[in-house]
């Protein structure tokens, strides 16, 4: 009997939305953006406040694959976080400050960190950042391989700097662009292994 066809796909995730197919506690999943096969499901996820690229799949040994630390796949991040970030901030950042998960401290490991333009790829938000409320907002741009819960958003806090807007652009070679929020896209098996550095 032929395998089960390995299906993958690649969104880009508005903010609000969950990163499952239920709507859980008045937030909307994913089933309001997609209709796709039942055994399809993330690989990994992005916090409900958070938008950008996830990858949607039936294939588990991808899971396991990509989520394993010791692959250590690197994770892009374009975020806008609060006043403006200095040499000593970005070099703290830089560095992995201590953070607090459950209560406990943990080191993270060292990052690429550097200041970018706004970004032009990006489209406002949904509800927009209140620039009022903060005008003076710094857009960086972070390259992890760890994943820990909520990490991005402890590691800019740490360091002074509170993340206002956070976008997964890219999971090592693997792209968001130049999907808009709320689409989809197809990719073949080739592409993403290639991609992703699993081939």
């Amino acid at each position: 009997m032929a395998g089960k066809e390995h299906l993958y796909f690649i969104i880009h995730k508005p903010y609000g939305v969950l990163s499952q197919f239920t709507d859980e506690d008045g937030n909307p999943g994913l089933s309001t953006l997609f209709k796709l096969p039942k055994d399809v499901y993330p690989v990994g996820r992005l916090d409900t406040d958070s938008e950008g690229l996830l990858l949607l799949t039936n294939d588990k040994g991808l899971n396991a694959r990509l989520l394993h630390p010791s692959n250590e796949h690197k994770r892009t991040y374009w975020v806008e976080v609060e006043g403006v970030v200095d040499h000593k901030a970005l070099e703290a950042l830089t560095k992995g400050p201590v953070i607090r998960i459950k209560g406990k401290e943990h080191n993270s490991l060292p990052i690429e960190a550097k200041v970018i333009p706004s970004p032009e790829a990006l489209e406002e938000r949904n509800p927009p950042v209140n620039h009022q409320k903060y005008p003076n907002t710094t857009w960086l741009e972070l390259k992890l391989i760890e994943g820990k819960n909520r990490q991005v958003r402890r590691m800019t806090a740490a360091v002074g700097h509170p993340t206002l807007r956070l976008v997964r652009v890219a999971i090592e070679e693997l792209g968001l662009f130049p999907l808009k929020s709320g689409e989809i896209t197809q990719v073949s098996a080739g592409v993403l292994m290639r991609k992703l550095h699993l081939g």
